[in-house]
């Protein structure tokens, strides 16, 4: 099965072309093309994502993103048109929506049978793994996986599943209000770091200390799997205050500044926070997801997601996998991030359960 893959949920604007094969029992994936145009030069200067700048920006990158994929576009001949439907901004997903309509009409005459499907794009990341090379060059076998703790971690998702099978899956818990990518964001912002704040807080976190605060490890002890993240991004907010700290915005700029002396009290500070901040927030997304894995017996952890880039928490949950002797699964840096590659597996797993999701933006889609 040949698959087209559409994705502008936020601001990424991205398309792929996936060979797909093998069914639910051995999923198989050829990356044909994964194009992404980003848009973070654009929205830096907000501070944050401007939903009608990024509607304006996919409108004119989808047909440039088009252009470029090999085959000539129109010749591609696909199966099936895969385009992301929610969560997300719902001016972007749009903007992706009525493009994958607009393909599938000048495709299907050469293919009467192809077929434009909608595709949550948080099983985009859940089924990320897929992609990795253990699963999908059958170094693993897909039913060996299971049962496994899933991780999702974004800018607008904190989410902990329990996966019987590709198929079979129960929510065990998520964020009660921030999500932990929208934590990193907002601290960044209290530190008045550019966006996007979440890798930023990670490099300034390896010259800081991450015991040198003290921050809450909100319901790290709580006996369910839920998760919140904001009363520990206010307690980064009252120790600035007490700090008093004055971020010099002209040091920000450039990457080279961040590794002057640790003498310079103001750039030790503001790593410390960062690097204390950041243990907290890892710490309860660790132990949460090792004590699902350690009571559901687990065989497998899965981490997926944009927060699933950075390389404190894949290590630490890799430890953990290792502690525990089940398999580890983390996608590329490049799978993580928005990309149409993932919404082409999920695409694939959709057609072959014959999920059905309408042509239509929801912004506040979920599992």
């Amino acid at each position: 099965m040949k698959i087209l893959a559409i994705e502008t949920s936020c601001d990424e604007t991205a398309l792929a072309i996936l060979e797909a094969e093998g069914g639910l029992r051995a999923p198989r994936f050829k990356i044909l093309e994964n194009l992404v145009s980003s848009q973070i030069a654009i929205h830096r200067p907000y501070g944050g994502v401007v939903p009608n700048l990024a509607k304006r920006e996919h409108l004119k990158n989808l047909p440039i993103l088009f252009q470029k994929l090999s085959p000539k576009p129109y010749t591609l001949n696909p199966d099936v048109i895969a385009v992301t439907v929610g969560p997300g901004l719902e001016p972007a997903l749009w903007t992706g929506i009525v493009f994958a309509e607009q393909l599938s009409k000048k495709l299907k005459t050469k293919n009467l049978k192809l077929k434009t499907i909608g595709v949550n794009h948080l099983n985009g990341h859940l089924y990320s793994f897929l992609l990795t090379e253990k699963v999908n060059s059958h170094q693993l076998s897909v039913k060996s996986l299971f049962p496994a703790i899933a991780l999702i971690v974004s800018g607008g998702h904190t989410v902990l599943l329990k996966m019987e099978s590709l198929t079979k899956m129960k929510k065990l818990g998520e964020t009660r209000d921030d999500a932990v990518g929208e934590a990193f964001d907002k601290v960044a912002r209290l530190l008045e770091l550019p966006y996007p704040g979440g890798p930023e807080i990670e490099r300034i976190a390896r010259e800081g200390n991450p015991r040198a605060i003290a921050f809450p490890r909100p319901m790290l002890h709580a006996k369910n799997y839920d998760f919140s993240f904001s009363g520990l991004k206010t307690s980064v907010l009252y120790y600035l205050r007490d700090q008093r700290l004055t971020t010099n915005n002209q040091r920000l700029k450039t990457k080279s500044s961040y590794l002057r002396p640790a003498t310079d009290g103001q750039v030790k500070l503001e790593a410390d926070i960062s690097a204390s901040f950041q243990a907290a927030a890892i710490d309860v997304l660790v132990a949460k997801t090792e004590r699902a894995a350690r009571e559901f017996k687990a065989k497998s952890i899965m981490l997926s997601g944009g927060v699933a880039a950075n390389s404190a928490l894949r290590e630490k949950l890799s430890v953990v996998s290792r502690k525990l002797s089940v398999n580890f699964f983390a996608p590329r840096m490049s799978l993580n991030t928005d990309n149409a590659a993932i919404i082409g597996a999920a695409g694939y797993i959709a057609c072959l359960c014959k999920e059905r999701l309408p042509l239509s933006a929801d912004g506040n889609l979920n599992l």
